[in-house]
């Protein structure tokens, strides 16, 4: 693994080429008898004791420090020197994520505060700075053992344990900042695709226009697909945001475009500049992609048409990096073995991945299933933070096209009373609702693995390595809503099963240990033949069902003490990755 500090342009649907990356070594201190700040080490006269690679948390091997003992207060230092291009432009400081509460100095001044660890957020430091050498400080608190709070697979206890794994303080995706016009600039941009009327939808919200002046503003919208100019046009700026809608004329499943799919990953770029009385004050790279997700007639559909989805579970851990990928290469091999086993899917679990990870699911062709990091136990506060996190997950990803469904909660976590307590039940149909409201275009999965309320897809989880198990279970529809795989209902009462889509989202967890990891899973195999020929009697009875409508395999890789994947945890295949792939392809 590379020991490089994370380099590749972090955000990577809306680039800007004026940025500098701040990964790398930083000073770092715990902070266990909480003095810090009565202290004013937010000042950065501290003597740190210590030295991390950021973005990598404490408890990872990357950091320098590798450390699993609770420190849930702690602080960084960096020195920052802005290059000369960044003269008489406002400065933007982004932070892709800091579990779980974090404050930011520049110079000792207080520039943001931050509530959520798997979120972006950023801050306008052009005040604070100064001529020369400025000091950037970073206070994170983290609350390890809260398990009310949104926290994913983190264990509260010191070492991981069944189905949790080690966890994360602080700052664990890349920090960076931008230089902008010192008048206005593009503060993002929602893109959805409506491949019926061919066209995209485009709303956009500009930074810094002072009213009395917006007239003068305009917006120039250049789209291009595989490096030909297909739509440009400009548009006067009335107000902070609006909304236009581009037809794509190229645009068919046969023509210069094409809708995006795994088999087919099309994807136009879009150049948005912003002008200011003809002078260029603002220029952001994108891209998008047109596919259109829907449910007819009981049938989950890409772009029209039915689609089987095959996809396999992907915790997103990595041995020395836990849940920071330790680089570009790593996220986009993970992904082509996900591929090169047949699969066309992820279900991103338990955590919101770096959005590198989706931009290479853009660019290869690999539908995800975005899912929340979940709290463990109901509260009143766990609803206000759950709610916010979940929020600006969704607005952070709603552009990427390889996102197909939404899923706010998993088997009851942080409700785990759902089926009796009608509050919990309450926070499911919310989130639900909630996530329609906020991307009418994709399906919303309410409790995916069992106990449903309202719910776009039946996800179920079934554990049952037995052939003839699996075949009788999902040979009808009523077979497979009434089954308890996991001694759990399906749906909660009141709540019915209304034709949606099944599909058996988790399944198979295989244990065969091929590595000097030792672990569990849900069964077992003892040699290669034996592995292979359990995963075909775990996917064989699915393919065949004709009411099942896709899986999704548990699980891609091991994960710390868990020896389930089909991957060892440093993405070994444990068998040719052409045999599980002829499993997929019903060979």
């Amino acid at each position: 693994m590379s020991n490089q500090p994370r380099a590749e342009y972090p955000r990577p649907q809306f680039v800007r080429d004026s940025w500098m990356n701040l990964n790398g070594e930083w000073q770092f201190e715990y902070d266990d008898e909480n003095v810090g700040t009565k202290q004013k080490w937010h000042q950065g006269n501290h003597n740190f004791s210590k030295t991390i690679q950021v973005p990598f948390a404490f408890q990872s091997q990357l950091s320098g420090i590798g450390s699993n003992e609770f420190h849930d207060i702690v602080w960084y230092h960096r020195e920052l020197v802005l290059p000369p291009a960044f003269e008489n432009k406002r400065i933007l400081l982004h932070f892709g994520a800091v579990d779980y509460l974090a404050s930011v100095w520049v110079n000792g001044t207080l520039v943001a505060t931050h509530e959520g660890g798997h979120t972006p957020f950023q801050a306008d430091i052009t005040e604070a700075l100064e001529p020369g050498v400025n000091k950037l400080v970073v206070k994170a608190v983290d609350f390890s053992q809260d398990v009310t709070l949104p926290r994913g697979k983190q264990y509260w206890k010191a070492d991981s344990a069944s189905i949790f794994y080690t966890r994360t303080t602080g700052i664990w995706q890349t920090v960076w900042i931008e230089a902008v016009s010192a008048n206005a600039h593009l503060h993002k941009v929602k893109m959805t695709p409506d491949i019926d009327a061919k066209q995209i939808e485009i709303s956009y919200e500009i930074g810094g226009i002072p009213a009395q002046v917006a007239s003068n503003y305009q917006l120039k919208v250049a789209i291009s697909f595989k490096g030909e100019l297909v739509s440009e046009d400009v548009y006067g700026i009335r107000s902070a945001t609006g909304t236009r809608k581009v037809r794509l004329n190229d645009f068919n499943d046969h023509g210069l475009g094409g809708w995006w799919s795994p088999e087919k990953p099309n994807l136009y770029d879009v150049t948005f500049t912003l002008l200011a009385d003809s002078e260029v004050e603002d220029v952001v790279s994108s891209y998008f992609g047109m596919r259109k997700v829907s449910i007819e007639d009981g049938k989950l559909c890409l772009n029209n048409r039915p689609y089987f989805l095959k996809m396999v579970l992907d915790q997103g851990y990595f041995p020395d990096g836990n849940l920071t990928p330790p680089s570009d290469e790593a996220i986009k091999q993970d992904i082509e073995l996900t591929k090169a086993m047949g699969f066309n899917g992820a279900r991103k679990h338990q955590k919101l991945e770096d959005p590198r990870f989706l931009y290479w699911c853009d660019v290869l062709g690999l539908v995800v299933w975005s899912e929340a990091a979940n709290a463990y136990e109901f509260s009143d506060k766990y609803v206000g933070q759950f709610t916010r996190e979940w929020m600006a997950s969704m607005e952070r990803d709603y552009n990427h096209p390889s996102i197909i469904a939404w899923v706010p909660l998993n088997e009851s976590w942080g409700v785990p009373n759902i089926q009796i307590d009608k509050l919990q039940q309450q926070h499911a149909l919310t989130m639900y609702h909630l996530s329609k409201s906020l991307d009418p275009m994709r399906p919303v999965i309410s409790n995916d693995g069992w106990e449903m309320v309202n719910t776009d897809l039946y996800a179920i989880h079934d554990y049952e390595w037995r052939e003839e198990v699996l075949a009788e279970r999902y040979s009808s529809t009523d077979k497979a809503i009434h089954a308890m795989p996991a001694n759990r209902r399906i749906f909660v009462e009141g709540f019915p099963y209304k034709n949606q889509p099944i599909l058996i989202t988790e399944f198979g967890g295989i244990a065969y240990k091929k590595s000097e990891w030792e672990g569990w899973g849900y069964s077992g195999a003892d040699n290669d033949e034996d592995y292979e020929q359990k995963l075909r009697a775990v996917i064989r009875p699915l393919l065949n069902s004709g009411v099942v409508q896709g899986y999704c395999y548990t699980q891609l890789t091991d994960v710390e003490q868990e020896i389930n994947g089909l991957l060892t945890y440093d993405r070994k295949p444990k068998i040719p990755v052409e045999i599980i792939k002829a499993i997929n392809d019903r060979n």
